[in-house]
């Protein structure tokens, strides 16, 4: 699962070839196919999947350096690691809507109805904003995760230490006062609303998200070779066991196929009529500004960037064998879905192809 925004503003895919917006429909799926032709030889990686949806229809083109796998690119199921956290933030969003949350409720006293919120305390609009002052990971998650460091190092964290970990922390900051991407307070947030619907995790994102956007094929557990996609690591040739996420789950569970993330994509796009639709509307506005002249723009789900004609709303994410973006612009009626099954490496060219992609479209 990785931490922190995309700073990329563009990457190495050449997208001269963008498409003016009075471009006939013929011609503008041509083009498009074209593009993500281009954007799927731009990523070394033994399996590339970039789906694209505009204006409702779908283009999805699929490639890499290893043989077609048995079950169709197109049709597998891939890790999305920290993308998971749109889910989330998007339970968070439907959950404070309906009134049966507010989102300042003290995640502690959740956890542990005996606990007494103190003067300042982690509410769970912090943990989903990544401003509740926890760090990355637990203190001692290194130390129990590096028998299983190159292999499945959330699996040595159980949920029952999360929860731990996190009532035994000691805030040295102010929650709200500093931002600091966190798979630890994700991870916390789940539990917390676990705990405050007296619903298991699985149960509740499944009910609550999955099941009312008609996500079928979406997962928040491994299913096996006749479903799932191989990861890799760096090399690109040595396969990596299954992610197991541990107490994580909230930061990091689900995996899904491209057109189970574009129908999830497609619902942000356009969220009248849907189920939702208020939750939907809600993890589109900005909750948070920071850096520089407060450039960077957060909402509870997504990373919010500009473009000339308005904003985009995306996520990343990375296992050790699996990278995944997501990715969404209102203006343009754009959506698009990208993983490849290739450990991330210093300049990889994913995450920078698949930004560019959605930025120019």
């Amino acid at each position: 699962m990785t931490a922190g925004a995309l700073p990329w503003p563009g990457g190495p895919l050449d997208l001269t070839d963008v498409l003016p917006p009075d471009v006939p429909q013929a011609e503008d799926d041509v083009r498009v196919r074209r593009l993500l032709k281009a954007a799927v030889e731009a990523v070394d990686a033994p399996d590339v999947v970039f789906a694209l949806s505009r204006d409702g229809r779908r283009t999805v083109r699929t490639g890499g350096t290893a043989p077609p796998p048995p079950v169709p690119r197109e049709r597998s199921r891939y890790e999305l690691g920290s993308a998971s956290k749109t889910f989330t933030g998007l339970l968070l969003a439907h959950l404070t809507h309906t009134g049966l949350l507010s989102g300042g409720e003290p995640a502690a006293a959740l956890l542990n109805t005996a606990r007494r919120p103190g003067e300042h305390p982690v509410t769970l609009a912090h943990l989903i904003t990544h401003t509740s002052g926890l760090p990355a990971l637990p203190a001692d998650f290194f130390v129990r995760a590096l028998p299983e460091w190159r292999t499945n190092s959330y699996a040595r964290y159980p949920a029952e230490r999360v929860v731990d970990a996190f009532l035994r922390h000691r805030q040295h900051r102010r929650p709200g006062t500093r931002w600091h991407y966190s798979n630890f307070g994700v991870a916390v947030l789940g539990h917390a609303l676990a705990a405050a619907t007296a619903t298991p995790w699985d149960d509740l994102l499944t009910g609550q998200v999955l099941g009312p956007l008609g996500l079928s094929a979406t997962t928040l557990a491994p299913g096996g070779p006749d479903t799932d996609a191989t990861g890799h690591r760096k090399d690109g040739t040595t396969p990596v066991p299954p992610l197991t996420v541990g107490g994580f789950q909230a930061a990091g569970a689900v995996r899904a196929t491209p057109h189970d993330l574009l129908t999830f994509l497609e619902a942000h796009l356009d969220p009248a009529d849907r189920p939702l639709t208020g939750a939907l509307r809600a993890v589109r506005r900005p909750v948070l500004r920071r850096g520089l002249g407060h450039r960077h723009v957060h909402t509870v789900a997504w990373f919010r960037h500009p473009t000339e004609r308005g904003p985009m709303y995306f996520h990343g994410g990375a296992t050790l064998g699996q990278q995944a973006f997501l990715g969404f612009r209102p203006d343009t009626g754009t959506a698009l879905a990208a993983m490849c099954t290739r450990r991330f490496r210093a300049r990889d060219a994913f995450i920078p192809t698949a930004y560019a992609l959605l930025a120019e479209m």
